[in-house]
Formats: structure tokens, sequence, C-alpha cells
């Protein structure tokens, strides 16, 4: 019983991550079942089939929240699931290890464009009909995403999400809810992969219960905290996680002395702590002078 409200707690914890920031559900619930000493093998299948369940949950809680642009999730499960699904089979055997440094490369400036564009140059998505997403950028982008989320143990969120957000239009809560939501049939695909080429025999099932347990109940708990948050500040605290997950990746695949993790890793959060409280004050600061031409001018109006 311990041992499954503590798997639950991951699960929970895992997706609540997952579902307010559009990505890290596999980095989050795997590194904590790997912390577990858990195999490798056994937390990658077991994540996999816990986020048939939770992605589901996760997309229907977005739709309900308004958070999804669906012509954009229909543009990319072609491509995504048929990039994870010979992730999984055909080429689960190439270390992702080697390309991740490079993926984190192009991620980590793509996660600084996304932080300083809502931070100085956030501009309202107008909804002009037309998708930001073409379908000749969506079939690249899904299959790449959906390739490396299975053979590299995630990379749906992580790339699919900076890469809506450095476009045009697209509002940040919409970015997060169409990742989460298109990643369910990312997640079905795997799945089926993994299941032709490894089988079942090593997942155990427990573990999967508890995980989906825990990711069913934060599921509708993160898609309200996306429909709430202001989109500027939502776009800050992403561009933000981006950084930081790729600089964690940067580090310990080519900094071999970790004494100085902890004083990059603190750089790194004082710097988001710091942009997040300025983009909080700038919203508030709106906020209030929207405020204030109101009051003036019902004023103005009561004096008339």
């Amino acid at each position: 019983m311990k041992k499954l409200i503590v798997f639950a707690f991951i699960g929970f914890l895992a997706q609540l991550i997952d579902g307010a920031l559009g990505m890290a559900y596999g980095v989050t619930s795997s590194s904590l079942l790997l912390a577990f000493s858990i195999a490798p093998a056994v937390a990658s299948a077991s994540v996999h089939l816990s986020e048939v369940v939770t992605t589901a949950a996760s997309g229907v809680s977005h739709i309900k929240f308004g958070n999804v642009d669906k012509k954009i999730v229909y543009k990319l499960i072609i491509p995504g699931s048929v990039g994870a699904f010979l992730g999984a089979t055909f080429l689960s055997n190439i270390p992702g290890e080697i390309a991740k440094p490079y993926v984190s490369i192009f991620l980590l400036l793509l996660g600084v464009y996304v932080l300083f564009r809502f931070l100085f140059n956030y501009k309202p998505a107008v909804n002009n009909g037309q998708s930001p997403l073409t379908k000749k950028q969506a079939i690249p982008l899904g299959f790449i995403a959906g390739f490396m989320d299975a053979t590299g143990g995630g990379g749906w969120g992580p790339i699919a999400t900076p890469v809506l957000l450095s476009k045009n239009g697209m509002d940040a809560r919409k970015v997060v809810g169409t990742v989460d939501t298109s990643e369910f049939a990312i997640a079905v695909s795997a799945s089926v992969g993994f299941f032709i080429s490894l089988g079942w025999s090593d997942v155990n099932w427990f573990w999967v219960i508890a995980l989906v347990i825990g990711g069913v109940i934060a599921a509708p708990i993160a898609a309200w905290f996306v429909q709430k948050v202001h989109p500027q500040l939502m776009g800050v605290l992403v561009g933000g996680f981006i950084i930081f997950v790729n600089s964690r990746t940067l580090l310990i695949t080519w900094i071999e002395n970790s004494s100085v993790y902890p004083y990059l890793y603190s750089f790194l959060l004082i710097s988001w702590f710091i942009a997040i409280v300025f983009t909080f004050i700038k919203i508030s600061g709106k906020k209030f002078t929207l405020l204030k031409t109101i009051v003036h001018k019902n004023t103005g109006n009561v004096a008339d």
C-alpha cells in the first residue's frame, strides 16, 4: 500500500508538471522511478503504458477548458504516431543519447527565444481563422518529436511545445493543451511498437496502475491551472522550464566537474524567478491601468 501511494504521487507530480507546462511527464516520472533503483527498460515501458491513460485524461480535461487547437492536433498526430511507432519497433536499439545533446542545444535556443518573446515582446494571439502551423511544418515536427519520444525516453512535449510557442499567433495556453492532447496518439503508437518488439513481460502492472491513478487525478487540475494563468506568464514559465531542462542535459553531457552544477542551477533558477516576478508586475500594472481607465470613464459618465 505504501508503494502504491508513492508511485501514485510520482504519477500525480509528473502529470501536474506535464499538464501545466506541456512537457516532462516522461522525464519526471522516469527520473523518479530510476531513483527507486528500477531498471531503465522497465521504467520506460511502465511510463509509456501509463501515458496512454494519463494523456487521454489530460486531453479530455484540456478540451473541456478550451485549451486545444484541434486543427493542429489533427496535423500532428499522424506524423507523430508514425515516428513513435518506428522509433519503438525498428529503431529502439539506436542509442538516443548520441543525438540528445545536439537536440538540447536547439531546444535551449528555442527556450531562450520563447522566454524573451513573452517577457519583452508579448502580443496577444489573434484568431484570424488560419492555423500558424502548416502541414509541411507539421509533418517533420510531428515525426521528429514522436521518434525522439520513443527512442530517447521523452521528446514529444520538449520538442513540440517550444516549436509551437515560437510561432506567431500561438496562444501559450493552447500550445500546452494541444501538445498534451495530441500526445495520446503518440503514447498509443509507442506502446504498440514496444509490444511488438519487446513484449510486456518486463512491465510491472502495479507501477503502471499507480502512475495512472496519480496522473488521472492531476490532469483536470493542470488543465484548470493553464486556463486560469495569463498567457504571457504561461509563456515565461514554459520558456524558463525549457531552458532549465536542456541546460541540465548539456551540463551532464559535457561538463564532468559536477561541483559547478549547483552554482549554474542556482543562477538559472534565480534568473527564471526574476523573469516570473517581472512578468507578474507587468501584468498587474496593465490590469491596474485598465481598471483605472474603466473607473475614470464610468465616473465621467456619471458626472455627465
